[in-house]
């Protein structure tokens, strides 16, 4: 069964860099096709003779041709191809930044930077609603998307499961806005304190252990571990493509890190393979 990625999302978001990371993970990338050939292009792709397997459609730009991409998608949904929806996203100010850093004019310009943001973010509400996952790049420098990307499309698709992840993050640089739940660990003492750890990280183990060896870290990991292993059968069983975990601290180094490392280990230890992704442990 063929599998399809429609790419899209703001302007500046990073689609560019989405379409170059899925061509050396090995998909089949088509970029600002006209949406309204994407039916077509299945059409081939299913043919006999075709030896392509994953195809990425990266749409943007905006106008008219966003109308056709939502009927688009349901016309290879019913065709019974997997297909997921990838929305990249950032922060007003991020976008307004990068477009003036790079001095670019923005594809809707027809009046201001900031205006055209609000005019295509109102253009593509209803299909970043309709997608499967959503990227905030408004933290994540080019390296850190790409991770991004070949963590959750790197490998051969999975069929209909589920794919989880478990992100570490620091508050000081803003809560992600692409998570399905979010748990914060600010209430572990923290190793920057201990000038031993400040230079250390949650994988190094001295900083690992000081974070696990504590009866609360023990006990909201029991409890959580178990709560995810309610939930995440229940997520499959309702067609859920995708689950984003976050664990939180102040600087998105230290007890965040060895959290998210911890449960992910937990997890696996009972069947549940769920990829780490740590936003902010270079900063």
């Amino acid at each position: 069964m063929s599998e399809y990625l429609v790419v899209t999302g703001m302007s500046g978001a990073g689609r560019s860099t989405a379409g170059a990371t899925l061509e050396d993970l090995g998909w089949f990338v088509i970029d600002n096709m006209p949406s309204s050939l994407i039916g077509k292009v299945a059409e081939l792709v299913a043919g006999s003779g075709s030896e392509l397997e994953r195809v990425a459609f990266v749409i943007g730009r905006g106008g008219g041709e966003i109308d056709d991409v939502i009927p688009s998608i349901e016309a290879l949904e019913a065709s019974r191809s997997r297909v997921r929806v990838l929305f990249l996203d950032a922060a007003d100010d991020v976008l307004v930044r990068r477009f003036e850093g790079t001095r670019r004019r923005h594809p809707l310009a027809a009046r201001g930077v900031e205006e055209s943001i609000a005019d295509e973010r109102l253009l593509l509400a209803d299909l970043r609603d309709r997608a499967d996952l959503v990227f905030d790049t408004g933290e994540l420098n080019v390296n850190q998307l790409r991770s991004r990307l070949i963590e959750v499309f790197g490998s051969a698709s999975g069929g209909d499961s589920m794919q989880t992840s478990i992100m570490s993050f620091g508050f000081k640089y803003g809560v992600p806005l692409d998570v399905d739940s979010l748990f914060d660990c600010r209430f572990l003492p923290n190793p920057y304190w201990e000038e031993s750890l400040r230079s250390l990280s949650g994988l190094d183990a001295p900083v690992r252990d000081y974070v696990l060896e504590r009866e609360e870290t023990r006990v909201f990991l029991e409890k959580l571990e178990d709560m995810l292993a309610m939930l995440i059968p229940a997520y499959v069983h309702e067609g859920k493509s995708y689950l984003t975990v976050a664990m939180g601290c102040t600087g998105g180094r230290h007890r965040s890190v060895a959290m998210a490392e911890e449960l992910a280990r937990r997890l696996e230890a009972r069947g549940i393979v769920a990829a780490v992704f740590h936003r902010d442990i270079d900063r």
